[in-house]
């Protein structure tokens, strides 16, 4: 019998292809974002405010930011699962990644509902 050490790996496709579907999310975005900035060209605050008053364009960049924060995590992860041999301190790692991220998220969402 073979005794599995638990990893938190999650290697396959469901991975895989989250990782590339929060990729084309963020291609998107920055597609459209560049877009807005040619056509609005703000130069001021109010310019600025102007841009993400609607409520479109503050859900498309919390989806941008959901995105990026998710696939940052699956990257970080996976390079922590590959480099990281104690599973210990990988998983110390992945915690303290864990929080920075959703500190990072409330932050985001702070900055778009404060605007």
């Amino acid at each position: 019998m073979v005794d599995r050490v638990v990893t938190g790996a999650h290697y396959g496709l469901r991975d895989w292809l989250a990782q590339r579907v929060t990729a084309v999310v963020m291609a998107a975005y920055a597609i459209m974002f560049v877009g807005a900035l040619l056509i609005c060209r703000p130069s001021t605050h109010e310019d600025w405010q102007a841009l993400f008053a609607p409520q479109w364009m503050r859900l498309a960049s919390l989806v941008f930011f959901v995105s990026l924060f998710l696939h940052a995590w699956y990257g970080v992860r996976d390079i922590l699962m590959d480099y990281v041999k104690s599973t210990a301190f990988r998983l110390g790692l992945q915690i303290v990644t864990i929080l920075l991220l959703v500190a990072y998220m409330a932050w985001a969402v702070q900055i778009l509902w404060s605007i």
